[in-house]
């Protein structure tokens, strides 16, 4: 058998970091937080002040920036080096260094043995991958069970809930649990999934292992061909509704417009009136609402619309609801004058 050539060393590189993962990843991108079988973390590459846009998986090695269109690639090789600034055979040469694996000083015979354990350890992975799956799908039906009961004991949201006063907004369909505990409903083509909890004090959490990608909150009812808002925040979905009289469905998140989106148009096809309502995250480097959106929009063939700020708005307001309660609170100021 031949000597590796420097591809076969980054693909074999690669496969060694995958499996160290956990190990590697934290120190490459530090703040960051396991989510399932993922990575999120702030990309130190563009200086982010917080996770949220930036994410790795931890069965492929893939990652992305979905407020970066060029930030992604397929292996833990190709994300050091964009992290660097280098080249693929100098990452893989540090990571080389950092397992001590000695790739790179590898005989034939080496090479031939390195194969083949490979190769079992892609059999491995394989089989524990699948049984991750498996549990991830036992939590979800765990947390949807545990949505629909609390649901059942729940009662219909006061209107003059702290939260909602504060967002200017009805409650539509929320209900209401003891301590001032909104509840949000996460649906997935109409079936209850998930909730979002809500506290007095604005603070939210969804239910333990319970679904959100490609999930959301829907207002209003939809039809052929009618106009759709979809936009993250469910208080900005609430003011959409409110204002405009159209259906609007609520991702929760940046990173689920794009799901939420495509699973919208498939279900309702060419005709429905698809409107991306993003948010625009002026203070936060690479303005990932706004990327977000516009990459929605773009795989649905769908319109994008953002906030127009006065001259006057602060730079920390980003979303319609935070645009509804400055130009309300101008027109009081007016009426006063």
């Amino acid at each position: 058998m031949s000597k590796p050539t420097p591809l076969d060393l980054i693909r074999q590189t690669a496969l060694h970091a995958l499996s160290a993962a956990e190990t590697l990843l934290p120190e490459w991108l530090p703040g960051g937080t396991r989510k399932g079988r993922e990575w999120v973390a702030p990309n130190i590459a563009r200086g982010d002040q917080k996770a949220g846009s930036f994410g790795v998986s931890l069965d492929s090695g893939r990652w992305n920036d979905f407020a970066d269109d060029s930030a992604h690639g397929g292996d833990l090789v190709s994300l050091l080096a964009y992290l660097n600034g280098c080249r693929q055979l100098e990452a893989a040469k540090e990571i080389d260094d950092r397992l001590r694996l000695r790739l790179f000083n590898l005989t034939a015979a080496d090479a031939q043995q390195l194969q083949e354990r490979r190769r079992q350890a892609d059999q491995e992975r394989a089989s524990w991958s699948l049984r991750e799956q498996q549990l991830q799908e036992e939590k979800n039906l765990a947390a949807a069970r545990q949505a629909s009961q609390l649901w059942k004991m729940a009662k219909p949201a006061d209107p003059l809930h702290t939260y909602l006063l504060a967002k200017g907004v009805q409650p539509y369909l929320l209900r209401q649990l003891g301590q001032g505990r909104l509840l949000v409903p996460l649906c997935d083509d109409g079936r209850l999934v998930n909730l979002q909890i809500i506290t007095p004090d604005g603070g939210k959490r969804f239910l333990t292992g319970g679904r959100v990608q490609g999930c959301y909150s829907p207002l209003g009812k939809f039809s052929d061909g009618c106009r759709l808002y979809v936009c993250e925040g469910w208080a900005t979905g609430a003011t959409l509704h409110n204002n405009t009289g159209s259906p609007v469905v609520c991702a929760m998140n940046a990173g689920n417009l794009k799901p939420v989106a495509v699973a919208m148009r498939e279900r309702y096809g060419a005709t429905l009136d698809l409107v991306i309502a993003g948010d625009d995250d002026r203070k936060t480097i690479g303005n990932p609402g706004k990327r977000a959106a516009n990459q929605a929009a773009r795989a649905t063939d769908a319109r994008v619309v953002f906030p127009e700020w006065p001259a006057e708005a602060p730079s920390d307001l980003s979303d319609f609801n935070d645009l509804y309660l400055l130009l309300a609170g101008q027109s009081k100021k007016s009426r006063k004058v």
